[in-house]
């Protein structure tokens, strides 16, 4: 059967992932630091699909971790055909006024550890002939963003990533998506430091079901970049018509008021 990683498989967009790739027939490794949460929805995949899903309670922010992890599937003969690289998080805040070490670990997880699993399950794929990956990306990717600069900047990282990867992977068997949702209702903002209910009653909210069904659909038929909902294909537009100066200001105020 064939197997998939989810990384920050236990909460929001993750989560409804797993939920899509079960229901699919996959087996499934779930990657999150809470190990509680991850048994518990370990068990309740395996009891509601007949699958298996270990679980990795692995820190992806930590330098070596996903080397270890992809070791200890190795030694446990594990191969991984799907590769969900969805953890991440971000942070509110003017960047000079942010705490250092926080900004560094969201770079570890949203633009190293996303390379590192990229490059080891990547090659391992390649070597098999197939495989599919999916990098969470976001709308932030489309324009820079004030208030929360080193988080859309990860994003346009990850965009830009994934779609040189696949490019180069054209013809291989191997394909590499982005999936850019926009404004999605998950614990996402609480921990950024925003308060959820200013943002959705700007930007209005997806669910992370119609999200994920979205990014399971371009995956699945090998998509390069998938974009959720109209205002996010909107603002994919304006990044490309409107001045960098305006959409990067426009943005800041946004993003200011919404804190």
């Amino acid at each position: 059967m064939a197997c998939a990683l989810v990384t920050g498989a236990t909460g929001g967009i993750g989560r409804e992932l797993c939920d899509l790739l079960a229901a699919h027939g996959y087996d499934l490794v779930l990657v999150a630091r809470d190990e509680r949460k991850l048994r518990e929805l370990s068990a309740h995949l395996e009891k509601r699909y007949v699958i298996e899903a270990p679980i990795f309670p692995f820190d992806l922010a930590d330098g070596d971790a996903a080397d270890l992890l992809h070791q200890a599937l190795s030694d446990a003969g594990i191969r991984i055909s799907v590769l969900v690289n969805n953890a991440g998080f971000g942070d509110q805040g003017a960047f000079l006024d942010a705490a250092w070490e926080r900004q560094e670990e969201m770079v570890k997880l949203n633009v190293l550890a996303l390379m590192r699993l990229s490059h080891l399950f990547g090659n391992d794929m390649r070597a098999h002939g197939f495989g599919r990956i999916l990098n969470v990306a976001s709308v932030a990717a489309f324009t820079a963003g004030p208030y929360m600069p080193v988080y859309f900047a990860s994003k346009a990282f990850v965009l830009s990533f994934s779609q040189a990867m696949g490019e180069e992977l054209r013809g291989t068997g191997v394909t590499v998506t982005a999936l850019c949702p926009g404004t999605t209702d998950t614990g996402f903002w609480d921990a950024a430091g925003m308060d959820a209910r200013n943002v959705f009653s700007f930007m209005g909210a997806q669910s992370p079901r119609a999200v994920a069904r979205l990014g399971y659909e371009a995956l699945m038929a090998g998509t390069p970049v998938a974009v959720h909902s109209l205002p996010s294909k909107l603002a994919n537009i304006a990044s490309r018509l409107v001045p960098r100066r305006l959409s990067t200001w426009v943005c800041g105020q946004m993003l200011k008021r919404r804190g």
